[in-house]
């Protein structure tokens, strides 16, 4: 059987703090919280592999690298209000509420929302947590504004709600999909208008929804 403890702290080790996260709460939370309990009991020896693991057909955790480094980018504080925009099964959302005040966990497919908030359950000492569903796209304007958003896949490019949905001076973290290339961004809110830079390359999933057209050239 595997030792998940052991798995845990190579995790952190070995692709978290290698990949310049230097945020200790990012590590001593993901040091903490139990990746295995939010991936299905047939894909739990891969809770801790370096890759991002499938939940769903087409809907997946981020590699715990990804995940670690889309955190540190987005600064986030203890008194932000963060939402966590296509949570799946709740693992960041866990990660979240141990660096910020308030969360709020977007899903759109119900059965995933339900394991979520299972899993979330389990979890002890985390800040405040808020269940949403809704489509992705549309964000949760009822709970808006935000300081932080975070998107848990790749996008061909960032819906105009989220973006709405964000404070002045808010940030938020995505990666930016063109073909098989993906990019992570910071963006920030000013004056309404959302600017961007390129952090880091993170080829992940695109979340479903969110893929490119297929455009033909006659």
């Amino acid at each position: 059987m595997q030792d998940m403890s052991a798995a845990r702290l190579h995790m952190v080790e070995g692709q978290v703090r290698t990949n310049d996260v230097t945020d200790r709460r990012i590590t001593e939370a993901m040091g903490q919280i139990e990746r295995e309990r939010f991936v299905p009991a047939s894909s739990r020896a891969l809770a801790y592999s370096d890759t991002c693991v499938e939940v769903k057909p087409g809907r997946h955790l981020l590699d715990p690298r990804c995940l670690a480094k889309l955190l540190q980018l987005a600064e986030i504080k203890e008194s932000d209000k963060v939402l966590d925009v296509a949570c799946a099964t709740g693992y960041s959302s866990a990660v979240l509420s141990a660096l910020s005040a308030d969360v709020v966990a977007l899903e759109e497919d119900e059965a995933l929302a339900k394991d979520a908030t299972s899993a979330l359950r389990s979890c002890a000492k985390l800040g405040r947590l808020f269940g949403f569903m809704g489509p992705h796209r549309d964000g949760a304007a009822s709970q808006a504004p935000f300081d932080v958003i975070f998107v848990n896949g790749a996008v061909e490019e960032i819906p105009a709600a989220w973006v709405q949905q964000l404070k002045e001076g808010g940030r938020m973290v995505v990666v930016l999909r063109d073909g098989p290339v993906g990019k992570a961004n910071f963006c920030v809110r000013k004056g309404g208008v959302l600017s961007r830079r390129v952090a880091f390359d993170a080829t992940v999933p695109v979340l479903p929804g969110f893929e490119h057209t297929q455009r033909f050239v006659f």
